[in-house]
């Protein structure tokens, strides 16, 4: 089943929690966290602490995105700030498994985001561990990029890899998504759609939503 999973990058800092409430109220199943620490991506947005206030906000699923550098030690913040989901990226750890195993450890699901210039042969040997698998369709660090030519490709080709393996990961993009891209990545397996100003900035996010999910 596809869900939106709207970027809280392109929400309002000083409404955080109140911007929580308007994605649920919008529909949105999924909230995606994005957690930055200025040094594995060129930029900053906040931390556990921040996101354990705004969980009482949203009763739907926490899909945290950890762009940050040595997520092995700050994994279980999250997990125990309220992450349903924690998505570490592969270039980030010289240990994916033990990244892996940690997460699942903690209770919550485990997923692996490449970077548009990582190939998808790099996250196959994960594959049948991850719950997820999200293919960065900008540079990660900033919101309202545009989505770089040839990330559906890349969403048909680890699609074929899942089906290859039997992994029961899922397929989640993030980048530049709008109303003109959404089928096309859609039809090429991605499962879950991470949308950040497409949704955010929308007169009405509930109206946008229905639209992603039916195009």
């Amino acid at each position: 089943m596809i869900k939106i999973s709207p970027s809280i990058l392109s929400a309002d800092f000083s409404q955080l929690g109140q911007e929580a409430r308007k994605m649920q109220q919008a529909g949105a199943p999924w909230l995606h966290i994005d957690v930055m620490d200025g040094h594995f991506v060129p930029n900053i947005s906040f931390g556990a602490p921040v996101m354990k206030c705004i969980r009482k906000d949203f009763d739907g699923i926490f899909d945290v995105h950890l762009m940050i550098s040595e997520p092995l030690r700050y994994a279980k913040d999250f997990a125990k700030a309220g992450a349903d989901i924690i998505t570490v990226h592969l270039e980030a750890t010289e240990d994916p498994r033990a990244v892996i195993e940690l997460i699942k450890k903690c209770g919550v699901k485990a997923g692996m985001s490449i970077k548009p210039k990582t190939p998808v042969s790099a996250i196959v040997p994960y594959l049948n561990d991850l719950d997820l698998v999200l293919i960065m369709s900008v540079e990660p660090g900033f919101g309202g990029q545009s989505f770089i030519e040839g990330s559906t490709e890349k969403v048909a080709e680890l699609k074929r890899e899942i089906d290859r393996c039997g992994s029961q990961a899922v397929i989640e993009i993030d980048g530049g998504i709008t109303l003109d891209n959404a089928a096309e990545v859609y039809a090429a397996g991605c499962e879950v759609l991470v949308a950040g100003s497409t949704v955010f900035a929308s007169p009405d996010p509930e109206a946008t939503i229905h639209k992603l999910l039916n195009v």
